[in-house]
């Protein structure tokens, strides 16, 4: 089996996303988990952007519409915060497509909507 690309890094965002969790529980909305996690990120001192803009080109032609991710991590793996009941497909496709247009391998879908934190990774 294949080595997990950004093994160490991953297991960091998840561990400052579980802490988060620990802290605020389920049932509020994903702002507010955006929120908190930056706290925990400037915290243990972690290099993201947020918010990251990102053009979309098609046939050559940058689009008038950027995308969003909502954070990017140690300039290398997209992060996406969900406060659902589940992880569902369409935020895999949406997080594939952030990929791709970003240029970026991995990203991890969180979602901080369930009991426990869950989380996916996606690599592209």
């Amino acid at each position: 089996m294949a080595d997990l690309i950004f093994k160490e890094e991953s297991y960091k965002i998840v561990g400052a996303c579980m802490e988060v969790h620990r802290e605020l529980g389920m049932g509020f909305k994903e702002i507010v988990y955006k929120d908190a996690l930056e706290i925990e990120l400037k915290m243990l001192d972690f290099k993201y952007e947020r918010e990251k803009a990102y053009k979309i080109e098609y046939k050559g032609k940058v689009l008038p519409r950027k995308f969003y991710a909502d954070f990017v991590l140690f300039d290398s793996i997209i992060v996406e915060i969900k406060a659902t009941p589940v992880i569902v497909n369409p935020f895999v496709y949406q997080t594939i497509n952030y990929l791709k247009a970003s240029g970026i391998k991995l990203g991890i879908i969180i979602n901080f909507g369930e009991k426990s934190l869950t989380y996916k990774r996606v690599v592209f």
